[in-house]
């Protein structure tokens, strides 16, 4: 019996550690003196009497997609994507928890039901849609492009012939490298993440990377990264949407279009992206 017992508990405490430890809230203390963009979203819906319920929405990000999803200098995970989402939800009044999970596990828990949606600069892609993604209006416009290390003498697609190149796992970047991979004779290596895969190129183990072309120059501009953007080597660009993979989640899809176009409409949009990209 105490064998039993002691399983049980053994069991129990394993399951509180796996609970805690595998996702990143965004959500500081009450009684810091300044909050972070969910912090006020959450306080803010908390006191709105036009809000119609007191759901939680669980939205799932990357971790390191700088400038719409990252950790600044003060340690405060910030963006374009977290500043649309908090402006999107003030204006529609619902409260929601961004967990800061890495794109595939974000990819993941929306499709295990672990979480609501998914803001994570996703590229509306057929498919994405076909596999059972449903996608809000488009948010942002980008495209991807092709990055080399500081210097490098590649200037176009047909330079990289017998060379490798870095792409990050399950993106329209990896996508766009795949579709030219065997016109132009190069090779292609999949990374789960944005900085693992510019530090490959930066090293010289790939000649170039693929990487959405906003998020690529911010990084390059911000991180000091001895890496550039050569000219003509970007695709014609697509845009970026929120995301839930359940028909049952569509109330949070509508309101995030409906938030998205009123803070177009009142000027809220361009004051985030200019935050970011001016």
């Amino acid at each position: 019996m105490k064998k039993i017992l002691t399983f049980i508990l053994s069991t129990v405490l394993l399951s509180s550690v796996v609970l805690t430890g595998c996702v990143f809230q965004i959500n500081n203390s009450k009684d810091q003196s300044s909050s972070t963009p969910s912090e006020a979203t959450q306080e803010s819906s908390q006191d709105t009497s036009s809000s119609n319920s007191d759901k939680v929405w669980i939205i799932a990000t990357d971790t390191v997609f700088k400038p719409f999803e990252y950790t600044n200098e003060n340690n405060e995970f910030v963006g374009i994507d977290v500043d649309l989402l908090a402006a999107i939800a003030e204006d529609q009044g619902f409260k929601y928890e961004l967990q800061s999970l890495g794109w595939d596990a974000a990819v993941a828990a929306v499709q295990a039901g672990q979480a609501d949606g998914l803001i994570a600069g996703a590229t509306i892609k057929k498919e994405r849609i076909e596999s059972g993604w449903i996608f809000s209006d488009g948010y942002f416009n980008a495209t991807q492009t092709f990055v080399v290390a500081e210097g490098s003498d590649i200037k176009s697609f047909e330079d990289l012939k017998g060379k490798n190149v870095a792409v990050k796992n399950g993106t329209a970047g990896a996508d766009f490298a795949n579709s030219l991979k065997d016109q132009y004779g190069f090779t292609v290596t999949v990374f789960e993440d944005s900085p693992t895969m510019y530090q490959d190129v930066i090293l010289g183990n790939s000649a170039a990377c693929v990487e959405d072309t906003p998020i690529m120059a911010a990084s390059i501009k911000e991180g000091g990264l001895p890496l550039m953007i050569p000219e003509g080597m970007e695709s014609e660009g697509a845009p970026y949407g929120f995301a839930i993979m359940d028909a049952k989640n569509q109330e949070l899809l509508d309101m995030f279009n409906a938030g998205l176009a009123n803070i177009k409409a009142n000027g809220k949009y361009d004051e985030i992206i200019n935050k970011y990209l001016k």
